[in-house]
Order: structure tokens, then C-alpha cells, then sequence
């Protein structure tokens, strides 16, 4: 069988539960522990262990690159409802601990004298105890000997307690309280020491063999004859059980606690197994804003009140001259982008005053393109007199320049030769060049061979003729008969008989008859 469909109040119920986690989730404060610089594997581990420590309102798995600066942070923590920075850094003397309040500060600066991590502080212990479970909920925060009336030591205290959720003492569930997190201040050293504990709570007033039957383990009882032994004597326990409670640690619960025989209004003893960090911490100072304000608080340096007047006064002084340059900087920005607006409405209006002046037809579009310059003219009409003589569309290859793209009228072209391919002739195909009158009379005194205007034409062109084997000149011929030597083998020679001049098919020409 599935499972019973949920009624509207239920779907209700779990809707407002719901909103309500949401709501408290994003009010209690949250935190980013990362690094700065070049730090070592100790410093990294030391980082993951006090992310350990602000779990679970914390970026367990937050990573950092080189290039990432505090303002990328910044940018982050906004939208995400993050309240804190620890930073670590390491220099070539010492690590430091920065603590950020965001968004306007303040900022604490700490020196860590010395530090333990959660694996040395487990190894020294026989018993630890450490479980996931623990991390489910805050730390309860406990402060010792912040009751100075010392500006930084209040400042101090205000920002640590800040870290943590608030605690209402008489709503709150004493199940959810599964560590501890002590800061004590030494009044004499003016170090801080920085300790996190297990807390667990065990009833009192019952024997070491009960207890044991009460967290179900049992001793061993091979030498026992009756179980009465082992309620009467105290044996086979170990001597690390043993330990001592007092009325520093014995109180009677109001609620009923996690474990067996921990019952509401009876006395148990709460017990704290450390299981670190350990941090030593010495106060450097105190700054306003993120790390870049006014220094409230120098462990080492000291100022008179005329020094801290007279800077106080430099800086401000420096803040009115970077706020006047900044107000001259937009004021000119503002001036330029109106001289630019008034010389566009001024052009436009001229444009305008031209056109009703001139006509539209004489008037010139600020948007048309630009006019073609004399070489595409001409072309133009090189090839327009080709169709009016020939009929026909003239050939790619007769005006190359007619495909090539467009250039501006303001850069000249580039001189190119032109490429032309030779093309069998025959008699009814015009020339396809159009000779003007003054090369028609050098040509005619050319000789009349088809071969001769065709090396004419290659010469013109700019080719280089090709290699051709000659023959010897016969003897007797005229002034062409040097010209006809050097026609190739094979290409219709003149034959002369008599008066006729006899040519071979398809090179036949006007002569005498």
C-alpha cells in the first residue's frame, strides 16, 4: 500500500515549518574562513579546522585562488547573508589572524603565538569523542574575563559574540547544545586562549558497573558467580574510567538530555573532552572599517592626542580633496557630453538650412554611400561601349577591376597587372579590344600577320613572349621576311606564286586576286 496523501492542514504545517527554517537560517550570522597569501599545509589545516568549528552556518568547501582579492569576497558576502571573515596570512616572523565584521567593520588583528590542531589535540587524548553529529549545531559560546571596562577587551567580546547565534536560555533545547567554544582572556599576558570542547552529560549517583549496563557494555563476568558481584564490587573497570565529579560539574537538568538516565529534574554531571583547535592569540589592533580606516587600538604604538588630532585632520583633508576631483571629473564628463549633443544638433540643423536651400535633389545624405571615383567611372563606361559595338557582355577577365571591392576615394589603389588569357581568334570574332584612332595608325604599319598582332598584343599586355624555335630566313624576301623567320613551326606560312598570295584555311584576308 503507498503511503496516506497528506492533508491540507499537514501541506500547511510543513509549508510554514519550512518558511520559518528559511527565515531563521538567513537571521543568525554566517562566515567565510579562507587565507591570504602563501601560507603552509599546517596554516591550511588549521583553516579547515576552524571551519570545522563554525559549522554549520560556515562555507565548509569555500576555495580561494591566487587571484581572488578581498573585494571579490565582498562582492559574495552580500547576497549570501555573510557576516564574518577569518583570515589567515603568514609572514616570514609570524601568523595572523584578521576577524572582519562586514559590511562597515571593524576589523581585529591577532597574532597566533601558538596553536594545537583537532589531530594533536585527539592523539593526546586516551578517549576522545567526536562524532558528525556534533556539527549539526552551533557551538555554545562561553566567555571568561571580558568584564574589563578597556575599549578593546569590549570589542572584543561585542565581535565574538557577534560570530554566533543568540541563545535564548529559557526556550532553548538543551539537545541541540553538543560542544563548547571557550575564549579566555589573561588580564596579566593580555593573550587570548582558544578552546573547543565535547560536551556530554552523564547522571550521577549511580555505580561505574551500572553505568555500564546503562550504555550497554558490559563488563566481563567469567570470575563472577552471581550478577549481585557485580552491583556490590567495582571490578574489571579500567582505571581511565574513574573520573571525578564535583559540584563544579553536577546540576540538575530541566529537560531530559540525549543518553540513558538523563531524566528531567535529576542530577547528572556535564563533562567537556577537548577536541580543538588550540589557538594562543595575542591582540595586535583594532581598525575601523575593512582593514583600511582609522587605527582605534596599537598593542605597540602609542600617540599623543595632538598626533592622532593632526592625522586625523591629514585624512580628512586628503577624503575633501579626492571628493573635489571627483566632483570636477563628473562635472567635466557632463560639460563634454553637452558640447558633443550641441555640436550634433548644430550639424543636423545646418544639413537641414542646406537641403531647403539647394533642393532635395542637390541636397547630399549625411547616410548615402560614397560616390565611385574616376577608374570605377571609366570602367564603367569602357564596358558599356563594348555592349553598343560588340552585342555582348564583355568577359570577366576583359575588366577585372569591375569585381574588386570598393575603396575609399580618400587611399589611391595599388598599380596590378592584368592577367589575360589568349584565346583562339577566328575571322567572324571582333577584336575585343576597342582601338582607339591614334594606336589604329601604328597599327596599320605592323606587319598584317595574325602572329605579329598577337605578339603586339602580348607585348602591350606586359607578358613576356614565349621561347619559339626559329627558322633561317630565306634569301631575297622583304623587309618582313626577318619577322617571318621567327614564326613558329607549323602556323600557316605565306606561300607566294606569282602575283597570289595563298594562305591556309581560316587565316584567308583581303589581297589581290
Amino acid at each position: 500500500m503507498g503511503r496516506p496523501s497528506k492533508s491540507k492542514n499537514q501541506k500547511k504545517e510543513r509549508a510554514a515549518a519550512v518558511q520559518h527554517a528559511q527565515q531563521e537560517f538567513g537571521t543568525v550570522p554566517h562566515s567565510f574562513v579562507f587565507h591570504r597569501g602563501r601560507v603552509g599545509k599546517n596554516v591550511r589545516q588549521l583553516i579547515a579546522d576552524m571551519r570545522k568549528v563554525m559549522e554549520p552556518y560556515t562555507a565548509r568547501a569555500l576555495k580561494v585562488r591566487k587571484n581572488n582579492s578581498l573585494k571579490d569576497f565582498v562582492a559574495v558576502a552580500g547576497p549570501l547573508g555573510v557576516t564574518h571573515f577569518l583570515v589567515f596570512s603568514k609572514s616570514s616572523s609570524s601568523i595572523n589572524f584578521k576577524l572582519f565584521r562586514l559590511p562597515g567593520g571593524p576589523t581585529l588583528t591577532f597574532k597566533v603565538m601558538q596553536y594545537s590542531l583537532i589531530k594533536d589535540v585527539v592523539s593526546s587524548l586516551k578517549r576522545h569523542r567526536m562524532h558528525e553529529q556534533q556539527f549539526t549545531h552551533h557551538p555554545l559560546l562561553v566567555l571568561s574575563n571580558f568584564g574589563l571596562q578597556q575599549i578593546q577587551v569590549k570589542l572584543m567580546a561585542s565581535m565574538f559574540q557577534n560570530m554566533f547565534p543568540s541563545i535564548n536560555v529559557h526556550r532553548v533545547n538543551l539537545n541541540s547544545i553538543k560542544r563548547c567554544l571557550l575564549i579566555s582572556y589573561n588580564t596579566e599576558t593580555q593573550l587570548l586562549d582558544f578552546r573547543h570542547y565535547s560536551v556530554k552529560v552523564v547522571p550521577v549517583g549511580v555505580s561505574k558497573s551500572l553505568k555500564k549496563l546503562l550504555q550497554e557494555k558490559f563488563p566481563n563476568m567469567s570470575r563472577l558467580e552471581d550478577i549481585s558481584e557485580l552491583l556490590v564490587k567495582d571490578i574489571n573497570l579500567s582505571e581511565s574510567e574513574a573520573e571525578q565529579d564535583g559540584t563544579h560539574n553536577v546540576l540538575e537538568l530541566p529537560q531530559a538530555y540525549a543518553g540513558r538516565g538523563n531524566m528531567k529534574e535529576q542530577q547528572s554531571a556535564v563533562r567537556l573532552t577537548e577536541i580543538g583547535p588550540r589557538m594562543t592569540l595575542q591582540l595586535i589592533k583594532v581598525e575601523e572599517g575593512l582593514a583600511q580606516g582609522n587605527v582605534l587600538y596599537h598593542s605597540f604604538i602609542h600617540k599623543m592626542e595632538a598626533e592622532v588630532k593632526e592625522i586625523l585632520a591629514r585624512k580628512e583633508a586628503k577624503l575633501q580633496l579626492k571628493a573635489e576631483r571627483r566632483q570636477k571629473q563628473e562635472a567635466n564628463v557632463e560639460r563634454k557630453r553637452q558640447q558633443r549633443e550641441a555640436h550634433r544638433e548644430r550639424s543636423l540643423a545646418g544639413i537641414r538650412r542646406k537641403r531647403q536651400q539647394d533642393g532635395d535633389s542637390d541636397a547630399e545624405d549625411p547616410g548615402a554611400p560614397e560616390q565611385q571615383d574616376a577608374a570605377e567611372q571609366s570602367e564603367e563606361s569602357d564596358a558599356e561601349y563594348y555592349r553598343q559595338e560588340v552585342g555582348e557582355e564583355p568577359d570577366k577577365d576583359l575588366f577585372p577591376d569591375r569585381t574588386k571591392r570598393k575603396r575609399s576615394s580618400s587611399r589611391a589603389a595599388p598599380l596590378r597587372k592584368r592577367r589575360r588569357h589568349s584565346r583562339p581568334e577566328h575571322p567572324n570574332t571582333p577584336s575585343p579590344h576597342p582601338t582607339a584612332p591614334g594606336k589604329q595608325r601604328q597599327g596599320n604599319l605592323a606587319p598584317r600577320d595574325s602572329r605579329h598582332r598577337g605578339r603586339a598584343r602580348q607585348g602591350a599586355a606586359g607578358r613576356k613572349p614565349h621561347r619559339r624555335t626559329e627558322r633561317p630566313a630565306r634569301e631575297g624576301a622583304g623587309p618582313s621576311s626577318g619577322r617571318a623567320a621567327s614564326r613558329p613551326k607549323g602556323r600557316g606560312n605565306l606561300l607566294t606564286k606569282g602575283k597570289m598570295i595563298f594562305r591556309r584555311p581560316g587565316r584567308a584576308k583581303k589581297g589581290k586576286r
